[in-house]
């Protein structure tokens, strides 16, 4: 069975939060079309998450609001707060514990934690942006057999090339 994790680093936020600290930030009016545009992106390419687990930080979690808003998605978000500090091998931790029979989980969260999870899981260690979203897939039967290196890239898009889909297809 293929299992895809989609990885998406928060879209463009504030510096400082008005009320706060740095797990208020809230996104920029850029971040929340950009969230919208990886929506409406997965939409087109007909990939709907079946869970979204986000970071519990407002950034993140306004992400992947708009992100599932702009795809039309009816997959369950569940906010974790373990995902907001959370090293690599706490990021695979929460993705096997919550998986389940999710065949596609969207990952959000926060750098440097995402690049290093996508190197840990795929090899490599990718630019990534704000907004950007990777696809790796497994050919595992559940997502607690996630391991080091047991996955494959299969790819990643900028929020410029996110944009050139949406308007390819206008």
């Amino acid at each position: 069975m293929t299992l895809s994790l989609y990885v998406l680093r928060h879209a463009k936020a504030e510096d400082a939060a008005a009320a706060g600290g740095d797990h208020e930030r809230v996104l920029r009016p850029k971040g929340r079309k950009a969230a919208k545009l990886v929506g409406q992106a997965l939409a087109r390419l007909e990939e709907a998450p079946d869970l979204i687990l986000s970071s519990s930080a407002a950034r993140a979690r306004e992400t992947a609001e708009l992100a599932r808003e702009g795809g039309g998605f009816s997959a369950e978000l569940e906010l974790r707060r373990e995902l907001y500090a959370g090293e690599r091998g706490e990021l695979i931790a929460q993705l096997a514990a919550a998986g389940g029979q999710a065949e596609r989980i969207l990952l959000v969260g926060h750098q440097p934690a995402l690049s290093l999870l996508i190197a840990e899981l795929a090899g490599g260690e990718p630019e990534f942006p704000t907004a950007a979203l990777a696809r790796i897939d497994f050919e595992l039967e559940r997502w607690s057999e996630l391991a080091p290196g047991s996955g494959r890239l299969v790819w990643l898009l900028t929020p410029e090339v996110l944009a050139g889909l949406r308007s390819g297809a206008d």
